[in-house]
This record gives structure tokens, sequence and C-alpha cells, in this order.
């Protein structure tokens, strides 16, 4: 009798780590991009919780530029950009090792199941 070697289905990381590596650097048009042209539920996954940053980053800018004004925003736009290479980059790692990682201060636009 001869025995059949089961292969598990080895998860490709690559797109999950683009994922998060492109909100960095294009916002969210790159997960948005991954999200509607992607079949795989695991990079549909990480590009929701990327969309959730992302929506909430533009929200934060969005709020702290009328306050630029009064001297308060200047710093807030310096740590909004901050946390966002921060975040952006644990997610990366996280992703890379086949976990999940929800952004802290991230409002949940997206439900992710």
């Amino acid at each position: 009798m001869v025995k059949k070697k089961v292969m598990k289905k080895k998860t490709d990381k690559t797109i999950n780590i683009l994922t998060h590596i492109l909100a960095l650097f294009t916002g969210f048009l790159g997960p948005l991009i991954i999200f509607l042209a992607s079949e795989d539920k695991i990079a549909k996954k990480h590009a929701k919780y990327a969309l959730n940053w992302q929506f909430s980053l533009m929200i934060y800018i969005f709020v702290s530029i009328p306050l630029v004004f009064i001297l308060i925003g200047i710093p807030l736009l310096i740590a909004i950009g901050v946390l966002n290479t921060i975040f952006c980059i644990i997610a990366t790692v996280k992703a890379s090792e086949n976990t999940f990682w929800k952004y802290p201060l991230a409002i949940p636009f997206f439900r992710v199941k």
C-alpha cells in the first residue's frame, strides 16, 4: 500500500504584505485595488483592516488641518504621519507572520469577520 503525501495549501503571503506596504505609499488606493481585484479571502481581510486605518487617517488629517491655525495642528499632523508609518510597518510584519493586526485608533468602516 502506497501512502500519499497530503500537501497543505501554502498561503501566499506576498499579497497580504503588499496590502500594508501599498497603504503606506498610496494611502487607501493600494488596499482598495487589492480588495476589489483579489479573490483570496485572507487578502480581502487584510485589505479591510488597511482600509479602515487609511479612511480613519484621512479623517484625522482633515480634522488636524484647520487646527494648524491655532498651532496645535502641526504637532498633530506630524504625530499622524509617524503613527501611519509605524502602524503600516507593524501590520506588514504581522502579515508576513500570517496573522491579522487590527490597527489601533482605526474606525471600523468595514466589518472584518
